[in-house]
C-alpha cells in the first residue's frame, strides 16, 4: 500500500520508463553536510534528509542520494548489511517517488537491519512524503 504523495504505478507500467529516475551516488562531503542542512524526516528504521541539489550538479532526470550508518548501529558487517538495503531501497523508492534536482541522505537506525523489507519500504515512502510536504511548505 502506497503511503500519500506517491501515487502507485500500475502493473503494466512497472517495466516501464516512464517515471525512473536515474540515482547518482554523493560522495563528498559537502553535499552531505548541505543535506543536514536541508529537510529530515526520521521514522524506526531510517531518518531521510533532503535539499536542492546545487545548481548544475545534476541532469534533471537525476536524483542524488547518499547513505550512512553510524557504529552505532554496530560493526563494519551490520553498517555494510544497512547500506546494502538502503541502496536496494533507494533504487525501488526514490527511482519513482523521488524528485529530480533533489539531493537525499538515507541514515541508517537499528530497525534497518530487524525489520522486513516491505515495512523498510513503507518507512522510507513515508519519510520521503513527509519531507517533500515540508520542503513544498518552505517553498511557499
Amino acid at each position: 500500500m502506497a503511503e500519500k504523495g506517491c501515487r502507485p504505478e500500475p502493473i503494466a507500467e512497472r517495466g516501464a520508463e516512464t517515471r525512473a529516475l536515474k540515482l547518482e551516488i554523493l560522495k563528498n562531503r559537502d553535499d552531505f553536510l548541505r543535506a543536514k542542512k536541508g529537510r529530515r524526516h526520521g521514522r524506526f528504521a531510517l531518518a531521510v534528509e533532503a535539499c536542492r541539489s546545487p545548481q548544475g550538479a545534476a541532469s534533471p532526470s537525476t536524483v542524488r542520494v547518499g547513505f550512512t550508518a553510524t557504529r552505532q548501529l554496530g560493526g563494519a558487517v551490520e553498517r555494510n548489511r544497512a547500506k546494502r538495503r538502503m541502496r536496494v531501497l533507494a533504487q525501488r523508492v526514490l527511482s519513482r517517488c523521488g524528485r529530480a534536482g533533489y539531493d537525499y541522505v538515507l541514515i541508517a537506525r537499528t530497525g534497518t537491519l530487524s525489520l522486513r523489507f516491505s515495512e523498510l519500504e513503507n518507512d522510507l515512502t513515508a519519510a520521503v512524503s513527509a519531507v517533500h510536504t515540508a520542503l513544498d511548505r518552505d517553498r511557499n
